[in-house]
């Protein structure tokens, strides 16, 4: 009879951890390396059509999803990159507003 040695869950999820890049907007710097922010919050997750479903779920209230890096090896970390909602939307306004200046003075 065959066995299947380990446990199988380990090749269906995905340990991914949440990072803050709230940062890199609010100072306007370059993205540092993924492991180097801070974490929001550490969670397993199917890998099917992991990629697919990041940009979309709500990992953390209050955060908006920016990007998300998968790993070199399949056993290691899935970083996701979330920038503050409140951050993002000032931004957004403050672009829009300059956008809206722009055409005006045209």
């Amino acid at each position: 009879m065959a066995e299947i040695a380990g446990s199988l869950w380990q090749h269906n999820m995905a340990r991914v951890v949440i990072v803050d890049v709230s940062d890199d907007y609010r100072l306007m710097q370059p993205p540092l390396p993924s492991d180097l922010y801070p974490i929001l919050a550490e969670t397993w997750l199917p890998k099917y059509r992991l990629t697919q479903f990041l940009p979309e779920a709500d990992l953390v209230a209050g955060y908006l999803y920016d990007w998300h890096e998968s790993p070199q090896q399949e056993d290691d970390v899935w970083y996701v990159g979330m920038v503050q909602e409140e951050l993002a939307r000032c931004l957004l306004e403050g672009h829009g507003q300059n956008l809206q200046k722009q055409v005006v003075n045209a």
